[in-house]
């Protein structure tokens, strides 16, 4: 016993990220087992039998692809905006003195402490006044404001980070501020660049309130039509969906370390 506590209390801190993890990963692994059921009912909640054809149909289900596909379009454009708005933002704050830089600063961050209940509203609420109609372009613009302060915060982080000396020395070896701004200044932001982008796609593909105060009749998400679908029962295919994200995601993280690893083995 005396050995097996001093093994446990010198993995003490693996087992915890071990539990942590699998904690995380468990819903995952129920949808990615229940996308390959096939329910007797309307209701997806109870094992019946092995079934393939929510995964060779996976837009069997009425208007749900077309709902992924606005979701992916939003969430690519507003990703393209916050990303670009956001860079600029936080170069500007991380680099420069002006005035109100402390009130900018400020306000960047309300979005991330304020519920979304409060933005979507507010959103909502500017675009009425100022007549404009609600559909698709009203879920970009509250997508990318919503997605900006998590960019700002993410690249900001990465440029106060960066040596500045590594930009002088550029500039006394007679490079041009453009050529430092690519060959120096962008490779180094562009790990913090990537994280704030890969994370406003994943929140404005999986939003849902900010959403549903600022779409039109017309303009149904994926988040929306599965709200609706989980009223009458949802669908296998959305756990199919699910699953296809997840899986992506988990490669798209693991191909990020991977590169990250050998490009830290040939330096």
């Amino acid at each position: 016993m005396s050995r097996i506590f001093t093994w446990i209390r010198s993995h003490l801190v693996v087992l915890a990220g071990v539990l942590a993890l699998a904690y995380l990963v468990l819903p995952n692994l129920v949808v990615l087992a229940f996308s390959f059921n096939k329910p007797q009912g309307k209701f997806n909640y109870e094992w019946s039998e092995f079934s393939t054809d929510a995964w060779t149909n996976p837009c069997g289900v009425a208007d749900m692809c077309q709902s992924l596909s606005l979701s992916l379009q939003v969430a690519v454009l507003a990703t393209i905006g916050a990303t670009v708005l956001g860079t600029m933002v936080a170069f500007a704050l991380a680099r420069y003195r002006f005035r109100g830089r402390g009130a900018t600063s400020a306000m960047i961050f309300l979005p991330m402490a304020m519920p979304e209940v409060v933005m979507a509203a507010s959103l909502g609420t500017l675009f009425l006044n100022m007549r404009i109609p609600f559909g698709f372009t009203t879920i970009l613009i509250a997508h990318i404001m919503f997605c900006l302060s998590f960019v700002v915060t993410a690249v900001k982080a990465r440029v106060m980070s960066m040596d500045p000396r590594l930009e002088q020395a550029a500039q006394d070896l007679y490079a041009t501020p453009v050529q430092t701004f690519l060959r120096i200044t962008l490779p180094l932001a562009a790990p913090g660049i990537a994280a704030g982008a890969l994370l406003s796609f994943a929140l404005s593909f999986d939003d849902f309130i900010i959403t549903q105060f600022n779409s039109g009749p017309t303009t149904v998400t994926f988040p929306m039509f599965v709200w609706g679908a989980s009223q009458r029962g949802i669908p296998v295919q959305v756990n199919v969906i699910g699953t296809a994200m997840f899986i992506a995601a988990v490669a798209l993280t693991v191909g990020g370390q991977w590169l990250g690893n050998r490009r830290k083995a040939v330096a």
